[in-house]
């Protein structure tokens, strides 16, 4: 039959066993000596067992108490136990990072980092998950997610992890057979490689040096879901788009592919850590601490 106990008088019953009297358990757990007495009878009520018998100079565990004594002394220390192993998780890196990105930031980016950062925290395991779809990280449980661009509104947490630069790109043999486009009104006659993802993947606001914006209307020839896919299609010469710098740096530096209007500026986006847990663990914060200091040296 289930019996409803108090937890709590089992760790004043097992500091009374231990101080040997009830006078010198009082001064041990802060309490007055009828408030362990009390504790105790409770206990026993609820048990229905006489744990201790005493009187007005000793006290002794029955046979009952002894044993239970022992089964208390063993829970507690698993107890105590526990609480140490989530201490040692508040601090040490530990178990498996769950976490979800891109395609193109992750594996541009994020797995590069992730093997970086395992070297320093060989004991954690890693699990990445690449995904182009915004990943329920509670329901899928996900200690975080990298995301790119301009974060929704939501109740996780974020952090912001550094930003990128957004430049218009095509082939030099693409520029050398179409004309290099010297103002952005005219890469609207260029044809244009859309990405889907974005809310408007055909329309662009350009930013020049004394402030003054322009906003020009692409015309589309493709387009492709996600930016890797776009930027195959332009250095394959298929026309012109906007990329990320994170995801054609090598591509400019080997001349493959070359920066249009870089007098212009476009809208900067951000790379944030979401997480959903309001105190995240040390393998959380461990990341993401990696991450925004590996970001600064870009």
């Amino acid at each position: 039959m289930r019996r409803d106990v108090n937890l709590n008088r089992l760790a004043i019953f097992v500091a009374l066993v231990r101080a040997g009297s009830f006078t010198a358990a009082a001064e041990h757990l802060g309490m007055t000596k009828a408030m362990v007495s009390q504790h105790l009878l409770k206990l026993e009520r609820e048990l229905g067992a006489t744990l201790i018998v005493r009187s007005t100079r000793r006290m002794a565990l029955t046979e009952a108490g002894t044993l239970f004594h022992a089964d208390c002394v063993q829970l507690l220390e698993q107890a105590q136990a526990a609480i140490e192993r989530m201490g040692d998780r508040r601090h040490v890196p530990t178990g498996t990072l769950r976490l979800t990105t891109s395609t193109d930031y992750g594996m541009s980016v994020v797995a590069p980092a992730l093997a970086d950062f395992h070297r320093l925290h060989p004991q954690l395991q890693v699990d990445l998950v690449i995904n182009d779809q915004i990943s329920d990280l509670i329901a899928e449980r996900f200690d975080l997610a990298i995301r790119i661009g301009w974060l929704r509104d939501s109740s996780l947490r974020a952090a912001r992890l550094g930003g990128f630069r957004q430049m218009v790109m095509a082939t030099p043999a693409y520029l050398a057979e179409r004309g290099v486009p010297r103002r952005p009104e005219e890469l609207a006659v260029h044809p244009w490689i859309a990405m889907s993802a974005l809310m408007s993947p055909l329309r662009w606001t350009f930013t020049s040096s004394s402030g003054a914006r322009r906003t020009v209307r692409m015309t589309q020839a493709m387009q492709a879901n996600n930016a890797a896919a776009v930027r195959a299609l332009v250095l394959h010469g298929a026309g012109v788009s906007v990329l990320p710098d994170y995801l054609v740096q090598d591509d400019i530096e080997a001349g493959h592919l070359q920066v249009l209007l870089a007098q212009y500026r476009l809208p900067e986006g951000g790379i944030h850590a979401v997480y959903p847990d309001p105190q995240p663990p040390a393998k959380v914060r461990a990341f993401i601490d990696f991450m925004r200091d590996r970001l600064a040296m870009r």
